[in-house]
């Protein structure tokens, strides 16, 4: 049987687990098993592919132990489809944590409607086009269901403290900065292109857009100019493991200026180490910069990478964060709490938007 959430929680249906060690819906689990968000109870876990096509594939063995552990320590209760699970509890909200492929997301948001989710939390980008996210929108919409976004950075310590310092001073100019850890080599990020082939806005880069639409008034309409760094920027066509060719930036960084006079500029690169930061420069001269992790959360990565040796490093850079955001989602989700700074689907559509608009302007640009 599986847990009973008590009075101020929400029973949480995870849809999409992943591979332990790797998959991001993993980490999530991890997290709300080790009772990290208060408003929180995992009872559910909803994995079609390591319990069906993948089980004997790659990560197939390592999900099945970790169900296994999951089901013996916590009494989680593990399903191939939404439409396998019991009903709610009785005065119980159920929230689906929807973090599987993205090309998925539009199935499992129709499933988890279905099965009386009264909100879901959706992973970024929430879907692969704007259409079919904006179709969600209208359809949670249509069914009275919150949908939130996992845009973490919109809550995180270094964009607050960037944009507090940036607000005083005149003629200030923020960049945001998203590093990974491939390697640079054709194979790690051929893989990688291809296991990310919706491309990087529409993926890694995807937090920093939600920024620039969150906070600096960036939307299609909105933006009056585009400029790549052709200097530091890189595109590539790649073949993946299955030996088809994509073509991706490697690293990117541009400056979009507003009409109504913001400017911001993202630099991206996906073998760029594991810091991300965010800088504040005047005149040209940069005057703050605030990392992720900084000194404060790197004891924190460090306790970490001894509890999950192997996992992806930034796991837990960003671990507070994931925390940070969960919890108000699940708040508003079991106590109508005010989700505090969480982007809404809203966002995310015009997020996507943006991504659409910008890949194939920028692409022009670097391979002019």
């Amino acid at each position: 049987m599986a847990p009973t959430p008590n009075s101020s929680q929400c029973e949480v249906v995870l849809v999409g687990c992943g591979c332990p060690l790797r998959g991001m819906g993993w980490y999530h689990a991890v997290q709300l098993l080790g009772n990290e968000c208060p408003s929180a109870k995992l009872c559910y876990v909803v994995e079609p592919w390591f319990m069906g096509p993948g089980s004997k594939g790659p990560g197939g063995p390592e999900f099945s132990e970790f169900q296994k552990k999951s089901e013996a320590e916590h009494g989680v209760e593990f399903f191939t489809a939404l439409s396998d699970l019991p009903p709610v509890a009785t005065g119980c909200n159920r929230l689906a944590l929807i973090s599987g492929r993205t090309a998925d997301n539009p199935k499992f948001l129709s499933e988890a409607i279905k099965a009386n989710c009264s909100a879901i939390y959706l992973e970024k980008p929430g879907a692969p086009t704007v259409a079919e996210l904006q179709s969600m929108k209208d359809e949670a919409a249509k069914a009275g269901v919150d949908v939130l976004m996992g845009y973490n950075k919109n809550v995180c310590k270094f964009v607050r403290k960037a944009r507090e310092f940036a607000a005083t001073k005149e003629g200030s100019h923020v960049t945001f900065v998203s590093n990974n850890t491939y390697e640079n080599t054709p194979e790690s990020l051929g893989e990688c292109f291809e296991r990310n082939s919706e491309g990087m806005l529409k993926n890694m880069a995807i937090h920093e857009l939600a920024l620039l639409v969150s906070f600096y008034d960036v939307t299609v309409e909105n933006i009056e100019t585009v400029k790549a760094d052709k200097e530091f920027s890189s595109c590539q066509t790649l073949k993946g493991p299955s030996s088809k060719e994509f073509t991706d930036f490697d690293k990117i960084k541009f400056t979009i200026t507003t009409k109504s006079g913001k400017a911001v500029s993202v630099q991206a690169d996906r073998c760029g180490g594991d810091t991300s930061f965010a800088k504040v420069e005047v005149d040209g001269e940069e005057v703050f910069r605030h990392s992720m992790p900084d000194e404060e959360d790197k004891a924190n990565v460090e306790v970490l990478k001894e509890k999950y040796p192997g996992a992806m490093p930034y796991f837990f850079s960003q671990d507070p964060d994931y925390i940070i955001v969960k919890e108000r989602v699940a708040n508003k989700c079991a106590n109508d709490a005010n989700p505090e700074g969480i982007a809404t689907i809203e966002i995310a559509v015009e997020t996507l938007r943006v991504a659409e608009y910008l890949t194939p302007l920028l692409k022009e640009q670097l391979l002019a």
